[in-house]
């Protein structure tokens, strides 16, 4: 059975000094392990939002979220622990060198060959010669390339990816994106994402629109 993140009738919504802002409600979304998933709509609809529940990562106001993982249902922190994430600021450490930023996650998990594993996909990401960087030494792209690279090293089941070339030009974005989706086709891995760009979404298998509180296939 694949591994899923069932959305069942979810609502949420954000509290002002003034009023409540209703982000959603009643959306239902099945998201697979084995697909590519992109989030779009406008600034304000409540994508990150989404994003953020569908890892794991925030509560819905309302409704049920299931994490289907080896054909059993996990909790969230579990949910939490077997993905990976993707920002649009790299939140690389700044003490840490390009090599070590990679195996911080593996070294967490007390994995012994971490260094050995981060140093393949150094080499993965194009980035072998910039081992020994720390980020302020390396460029926007090459440090979201190292982003990139971190959320995948550990094997996740999903890799969820909040605006990931936001702060890239356009060039550089496509190098970025073409790497994210190459990366979770060879692991296998779900990747969702959300995006202003509908031609960052037109590479994913599926592409919804989020918008007036309504899920649904974007054009």
């Amino acid at each position: 059975m694949h591994d899923i993140i069932a959305l069942n009738a979810i609502s949420h919504h954000f509290d002002t000094a003034s009023e409540r802002i209703e982000l959603f409600r009643g959306l239902s979304c099945t998201i697979r392990a084995d697909e590519t998933l992109a989030i779009i709509g406008p600034s304000g609809a409540g994508k990150s939002s989404l994003l953020s529940i569908a890892a794991g990562l925030e509560v819905p106001a309302g409704g049920e979220v299931r994490f289907i993982i080896d054909g059993a249902k996990v909790d969230a922190l579990t949910m939490r622990a077997k993905s990976g994430f993707i920002f649009q600021q790299f939140h690389l450490m700044p003490d840490l060198d390009a090599i070590g930023n990679l195996a911080l996650p593996l070294r967490l998990k007390g994995n012994r060959d971490a260094f050995d594993i981060a140093a393949l996909w150094l080499d993965k990401v194009g980035l072998k010669d910039r081992a020994r960087h720390r980020p302020h030494q390396l460029s926007g792209g090459e440090q979201q390339r190292i982003a990139v690279a971190r959320a995948f090293v550990a094997a996740p089941r999903f890799i969820f990816a909040d605006e990931p070339t936001g702060n890239l030009d356009t060039h550089t974005s496509d190098g970025v994106a073409g790497l994210m989706f190459d990366c979770a086709r060879e692991t296998g891995c779900g990747l969702v994402i959300v995006t202003h760009s509908e031609w960052l979404a037109k590479r994913a298998d599926i592409s919804l629109l989020l918008a007036g509180g309504m899920l649904e296939a974007a054009a």
